[in-house]
């Protein structure tokens, strides 16, 4: 046997190693449980890969991003063969790793019932006990299809191999465009075959390697993602490295499922979606309509204070006006289908920015007006399929708190800088502190971006800039640009952690020059003004969404659709009340009394459940001493409270936008 030599690297650290011909990737980690995969000269592969001389080795932990893909798919294949040994006559659609879990798509005769849930569950218990061993092996086209002729789904995909962007959505891990391999699973005693697959890997050892995992539901899915093809079933599950990391994410999703907007909204009576109007199409009841009207409100006030100036536009258009913007040839999916009347087509509108553009065309410009930063609160219409409508969050009809600024190149980096600055002000007004930012480029492979490549670098590299200024964390998007120009997205936490796409600020040189924009520059020439996209909220409908869950529907006093419910120990205590909430509604408050016949105890269960920040009460000596108590979400109190001073405490809170 013949010397290998091997560099072992880990972060910056390098070891080198000489070992004998045969040597695998498991050998150079033996005794690092936690290692289950490596990665070689870029690409990952299975620890039972041979290392070569020469090569450098890095190892993968469980931990890493890719070890969790790795274990995610290895627990796909588990669940796989579980299903198939339950019901023999499955066939296997694909099973990639997504994000926190997995998932794998079956064509069965009836759709999965949780009881039938529970049974796959048990039987994957089963076999990650008996430590099947995952075992690669190369194989030829028609080798595959010969083994695989009773799964039609994998025949297709063989046939696809390689072609981009026509094989389904996660067959990348399946197919991929290289050398062919199935997965065998072998008995670990016997070395006997229990199952196989089409996969392109890596994997776990063996499946006694997967340390927790559940199965969460099952749902109907299209093949490849298209309504013309048969619709599959589909079973989501997670994996994850220990049992406590596990336990940790159901109890996140346990929290997560309490703070979810469509359920919150029904219980505080915010919003609805009645089924005569259609999927992903909200109506704000007026409490719900108290909340969005302070969020405009506010925002209004802010761009007053800044600069901007309030247009208007249609939520109709003739179809030109988006196949001059480009938005038809590039986004016609996104767009409602035509509606043809006096014999022209029409569209809903979809965006604002063309509109804008017409606003600036409508008369010359002088560089004198520049920054020109026009605003408005503009209803658009997305033409989303009804299996990713998700409640305010992604819905077919909503307002965007939209902004278009025309600037000249020399304008541009303070105006992004300032642009910038506002955005993330503006968001930590209504609570969300926790940001990072996203700066999407264009993909230079792709035809699906319009422009030059000099216009290209040079709207990205004034992006860049501004976001460094902010002194936040920066994360490449490559490929996510709008097909006319790059974007810097916030992404914000919320209140259990989950990362949001907030606000999106885009540089576009396209639309301007397809619209003929021009402003007499000082020297007297017509030059062409950089045109500056700004979403603040994105949409108010998804906004409000998302603080309805970052606060669980526990709104700040300034936000919350009734601030303070007065609630009387007797009967004869209404009147004092009543003439308390008149004046704190003179200074602007929202307050209520509830003069029902309720029992004071339930008063104030229903005030909590529907989440007023202030219960205000009153008995005899209270009014004896013209004073209030208070009541606080949490349970506590604050009792004998000068009526005055009660007032000006909630106000102080509004001004403040405490929380309470």
């Amino acid at each position: 046997m013949s010397d290998v030599r091997v560099t072992i690297q880990r972060d910056s650290e390098r070891e080198e190693r000489v070992v004998t011909t045969g040597t695998t990737a498991a050998d150079l980690f033996q005794g690092e449980r936690s290692i289950v995969a490596a990665r070689v000269a870029g690409e990952l592969k299975d620890l039972a890969y041979e290392v070569a001389d020469g090569e450098t080795v890095e190892p993968v932990e469980i931990t890493s991003e890719d070890g969790l893909n790795i274990l995610r798919h290895s627990t796909a294949h588990v669940m796989a063969q579980a299903v198939q040994e339950l019901f023999p006559q499955a066939k296997l659609g694909i099973g990639p790793p997504i994000k926190d879990g997995f998932y794998y798509d079956f064509d069965v005769e009836t759709p999965f019932t949780p009881e039938d849930l529970k049974r796959i569950e048990k039987k994957m218990q089963e076999i990650q006990k008996r430590g099947q061993r995952f075992s690669r092996r190369v194989t030829t086209d028609e080798d595959a299809r010969e083994e695989l002729a009773a799964e039609p789904y994998k025949l297709e995909l063989i046939g696809l191999k390689g072609k981009a962007g026509e094989a389904a959505e996660g067959a990348d891990a399946e197919v991929g465009a290289g050398e062919l391999t199935i997965y065998d699973n072998l008995d670990a005693k016997t070395g006997d075959l229990c199952w196989k697959d089409l996969c392109r890997g890596p994997h776990l050892p063996t499946t006694r390697n997967i340390p927790a995992f559940k199965l969460m539901r099952s749902a109907a899915a299209y093949w490849r993602g298209s309504e013309k093809n048969k619709q599959l079933q589909r079973i989501y599950g997670t994996a994850w490295p220990t049992k406590d990391e596990l336990k940790a994410y159901l109890e996140f999703l346990a929290e997560a499922e309490k703070r979810d907007h469509r359920k919150l909204g029904a219980e505080l009576d915010l919003f609805s979606f009645p089924d005569e109007l259609g999927p992903g199409l909200a109506v704000f009841h007026p409490k719900g309509g108290v909340i969005r009207k302070v969020m405009e409100d506010y925002s209004r006030k802010r761009h007053e204070d800044a600069g901007y100036e309030f247009v208007n536009t249609p939520h109709i258009s003739k179809e030109h006006l988006f196949e001059t913007s480009g938005h038809l040839p590039h986004y016609a999916e996104g767009m409602f289908p035509p509606i043809e009347f006096d014999g022209q087509n029409y569209r809903l509108k979809a965006m604002n920015c063309p509109m804008h553009n017409l606003i600036f065309k409508s008369r010359g410009r002088s560089y004198r007006e520049l920054p020109l930063r026009a605003f408005e609160f503009g209803t658009v219409y997305r033409y989303e399929k009804s299996g990713v409508v998700h409640g305010l969050t992604r819905s077919r009809g909503f307002t965007q708190d939209d902004a278009h600024i025309y600037c000249t190149k020399e304008q541009m980096p303070e105006e992004l800088d300032t642009l910038l600055t506002f955005v993330l002000d503006l968001l930590r007004d209504y609570g969300l502190t926790d940001f990072e930012l996203e700066l999407s480029t264009r993909d230079p492979e792709s035809d699906k971006f319009i422009g030059s490549d000099e216009d290209w670098e040079e709207a990205t590299e004034a992006l860049r800039q501004a976001a460094e200024k902010q002194g936040l964390p920066l994360v490449p998007d490559p490929g996510g640009a709008a097909y006319y120009g790059p974007k810097i997205s916030v992404q914000a936490k919320d209140a259990i952690g989950r990362s949001w796409q907030m606000s999106t600020l885009q540089v576009d040189f396209n639309q301007p020059k397809r619209f003929g924009l021009e402003y007499t520059a000082a020297d007297g020439s017509k030059q062409q003004p950089v045109m500056l996209h700004r979403a603040l909220f994105g949409s108010i409908e998804r906004f409000f969404g998302v603080l309805l869950e970052h606060y669980a529907g526990a709104f700040p006093v300034w936000l919350a659709p009734v601030q303070a419910t007065g609630i009387p120990i007797g009967d004869t205590h209404v009147p004092y009340l009543e003439e308390f909430a008149a004046e704190a509604r003179k200074k602007g408050l929202r307050i209520e009394v509830d003069s029902s016949s309720d029992r004071m105890q339930k008063k104030i269960r229903n005030a909590q459940k529907s989440k007023v920040p202030y219960m205000v009460i009153a008995g005899d000596e209270d009014v004896a001493n013209g004073a209030v108590s208070f009541r606080y979400r949490d349970g506590s109190q604050e009792n004998g409270i000068p009526k005055d001073e009660a007032i000006a405490k909630i106000l102080k809170a509004v001004e403040e936008r405490a929380q309470v």
